[in-house]
């Protein structure tokens, strides 16, 4: 049974950092590209970095250059470091494969997420 466990987010000032874990049991990071979301109040969710089972990673242009995400397959832990926080980084963040995972042909499954507060 997949599950996905997002935590390290709080509330920061502007121009500080926070480092985001997920902890993903019963997914195979070998063979899946994982992904770490947000979605901010009012807006979609959208997809700001990836890391491909080999290693390779994608940015969304709003996030490159200030967030890095990292693996670790023995732990099977995403992460998220996240410097340089702007006001519009606030969001809950979430981690799930990319593309999201399926928890049937209706729906993806998705964790709790953790809430990102970035004051100005």
């Amino acid at each position: 049974q997949v599950q996905l466990v997002e935590s390290g987010g709080g509330l920061v000032q502007a121009g500080g950092s926070l480092r985001l874990s997920c902890a993903a049991s019963g997914i195979i990071f070998n063979l899946n590209t994982m992904g770490w979301y947000r979605q901010a109040p009012g807006k979609q969710r959208e997809l700001v970095a990836s890391i491909r089972s080999r290693g390779s990673t994608n940015y969304a242009d709003s996030v490159k250059g200030r967030f890095t995400i990292s693996k670790d397959n023995a732990k099977n832990t995403v992460y998220l470091q996240m410097n340089t926080l702007k006001p519009e980084d606030t969001a809950v963040y979430y981690c799930n494969t990319d593309p999201p995972w399926r928890r049937d042909r209706d729906r993806e499954l998705w964790g709790q997420g953790t809430l990102v507060t970035v004051s100005s």
